[in-house]
């Protein structure tokens, strides 16, 4: 892990066992979220838990209980385009 934390109650290996992906990983939060839900109405989030996987990741904001996916991109930046409610939903979305 680099600077990030895991999600209360999860493991690193309860992650990649329920999304199939051997290596996903913490993230750092020190990076640009933006939640492109709507045209022209992006919003900025603050990350609090940043899960990677390969080019995809999962974003759970601070003050937001949802789990954002998004691209992850080479300067560290995420663009999110789909919400789920719980991360077991999420990671079975990847």
């Amino acid at each position: 892990m680099t600077g990030g934390q895991l999600p209360a109650g999860w493991t690193l290996e309860a992650i990649r066992d329920v999304s199939g992906d051997r290596e996903a990983v913490v993230l750092d939060t020190d990076r640009v979220v933006t939640w492109r839900g709507r045209p022209g109405q992006d919003e900025r989030l603050r990350p609090r838990i940043v899960l990677g996987f390969h080019g995809l990741c999962l974003v759970q904001p601070v003050d937001d209980e949802d789990w954002y996916m998004g691209s992850l991109y080479e300067d560290g930046s995420v663009d999110c385009w789909s919400a789920y409610d719980d991360l077991h939903a999420a990671l079975r979305g990847l």
